[in-house]
């Protein structure tokens, strides 16, 4: 049984991400937990002092909570009918990535997947700072999809990497079950720089191919360039319906995803985004 889950504003949004996460998993027995988090929009040190008329507030957004939760399990389950498919609804006070953390390691969640949302006025870009925040924290991978993206079934999986990291197999796992069930070819992005691949580098690769060797796999080499600017030139020529990278601080994920520079560089991204820890948690 997967365990995979679903943080909800009750925007359009996050539904999409919900839709996308049911349809990718449609053939799989899974359990739904779909997450709200409410904080009263009040001084956290007003809220502190429990008079009755702020925890009524309070009690208001618990409500508020719980009932658009009851609503959202509802219109799930009569939309897809899916009888191998359980949703469970979780509210919390709390900020939603200290609550998603706290649900990923009680309830042994496998896979996150949530809405994209990008600045105001800028409803494009990646990622909004929860997103950031999510991906920089969590132990298991997270998908990101772009807000209307349409359910397509990933078919070209664009994997673009430095050989800094030495893969496990564990880690893979999800990247190789996807394609592996609807049969998608990985393509391997590196960025090659002017000094070419060390021996630690070589071996990162080789032990990554052999991971990979159960399914369609290709190497592409591009010339010394930045990151995002090999990632979307590959995109607009090759066509990719799925993007997954690792996460590896010390190396471009880090130079990628650090909030301020994707809003300075405005890296648009059209796709589904898989972001797999370093290291997952092994329960």
């Amino acid at each position: 049984m997967k365990k995979i889950l679903l943080p909800t504003d009750f925007s359009d949004n996050a539904y999409n991400a919900l839709r996308y996460a049911v349809e990718l998993y449609k053939d799989d027995d899974c359990t739904f937990f779909l997450l709200n988090t409410y904080t009263p929009p009040i001084h956290q040190t007003e809220y502190i002092l429990d008079t009755p008329a702020q925890l009524g507030l309070g009690d208001i957004y618990r409500t508020r909570s719980l009932e658009n939760l009851e609503a959202l399990k509802k219109r799930a389950t009569d939309e897809f009918k899916n009888p191998r498919h359980v949703f469970n609804t979780r509210s919390a006070f709390n900020t939603l990535t200290e609550e998603i953390l706290e649900t990923v390691g009680n309830e042994q969640i496998d896979l996150i997947v949530m809405g994209t949302k990008g600045a105001k006025g800028a409803q494009e870009i990646l990622f909004g700072t929860n997103t950031v925040d999510v991906i920089e924290k969590a132990n298991c991978p997270v998908i990101a999809v772009p807000s209307k993206f349409k359910f397509d079934a990933p078919e070209e999986i664009l994997f673009p990497t430095d050989y800094e990291i030495d893969y496990r197999e564990k880690q893979l796992g999800e990247l190789v079950y996807l394609a592996e069930k609807y049969n998608a070819r990985i393509s391997v992005l590196h960025v090659a720089s002017s000094y070419g691949l060390d021996q630690e580098k070589k071996s990162n690769k080789s032990v990554l191919t052999g991971t990979l060797d159960s399914v369609s796999l290709e190497h592409h080499e591009v010339p010394d360039t930045e990151v995002i600017t090999a990632i979307t030139d590959f995109q607009s020529r090759q066509g990719t319906d799925f993007l997954v990278m690792v996460q590896n601080r010390h190396s471009f994920f880090e130079r990628l995803f650090i909030e301020p520079v994707i809003k300075k560089i405005g890296f648009h991204v059209h796709v589904p985004f898989m972001v797999i820890p370093h290291q997952t948690t092994t329960f």
